[in-house]
């Protein structure tokens, strides 16, 4: 038996990149998985390849910036598969470069706030009572988890994308505010702050090889991570029952460039 057969996971932004990466890795082992993404474009091709590759996936279009649509998500899974345990925020608009005296409201900080701490709201919202429901279940079936997906520089800040950093720290707030709220139903909430192979990671690489030798030079493992190995191997740790006592955490899946926690 794999460790997440007969659950249903629901990954925003997994269209592409680390979402993409989470959504495969928890249908290898068993989870119905919801691709959750804006643009059908980018979200039907994965759903389609994890049901090639023999898992269960369906993709549904979803604006995480808008309350109403993050429920309609929820609501299509739950109607469709009966249930919903695990719930992984990934989607994320905005972490252009920047300094602070030349952010814009409208570009920098609007679709951060929106798509980072709103949209953890959304999710957590709408999700809880089947989150709930989840951990109910006989050990074994069910455990609800809500899942943040963050960032180092929400922990350790960032000259070059000053307001990036406060959106993500925001996460990290919301995951250990709703674990105190949560853990008396079984529910546990954690983030991961992953640094890995995304596709705009790797378009900037390819624009600035430097940027590369940078980042790997400083990475004690020497590399990034792998969105599905890597990163997706502790979105399942934190999806199963494995991780029944871990909640208000936050997992920083780097390769050891930060140490401080």
């Amino acid at each position: 038996m794999s460790r997440l057969d007969g659950r249903v996971a629901i990954v925003t932004g997994a269209g592409q990149g680390v979402g993409e990466g989470i959504a495969r890795r928890l249908a290898r082992e068993g989870a119905t998985v919801v691709v959750a993404a804006r643009r059908a474009e980018t979200g039907e091709p994965v759903a389609a390849s994890i049901r090639d590759d023999g898992g269960r996936a369906e993709c549904i279009v979803t604006d995480v910036a808008d309350g109403e649509s993050v429920q309609a998500c929820v609501d299509e899974t739950v109607r469709r598969f009966g249930r919903l345990d695990i719930m992984v925020h990934n989607a994320f608009m905005g972490g252009i470069p920047h300094k602070l005296e030349n952010a814009r409201i409208d570009k920098h900080w609007t679709n951060m706030s929106r798509t980072g701490v709103w949209a953890s709201l959304f999710c957590a919202r709408s999700a809880m009572p089947h989150l709930v429901a989840s951990s109910r279940r006989p050990t074994g079936t069910g455990g609800g988890r809500l899942i943040l997906i963050t960032s180092p520089s929400g922990v350790e800040g960032s000259a070059n994308i000053p307001l990036y950093s406060p959106a993500k720290a925001a996460q990290r707030a919301i995951a250990k505010s709703l674990a105190r709220e949560w853990g008396p139903h079984g529910v546990t909430v954690n983030c991961i702050g992953p640094v890995a192979g995304s596709p705009a990671l790797l378009t900037a690489f390819e624009r600035n090889p430097a940027l590369q030798d940078a980042i790997e030079a400083r990475t004690p493992l020497g590399r990034v991570g792998d969105i599905t190995e890597d990163i997706g191997s502790v979105a399942l740790f934190l999806a199963g029952d494995d991780s029944s006592f871990v909640t208000g955490q936050t997992i920083i899946c780097d390769g050891g460039s930060f140490l401080g926690l």
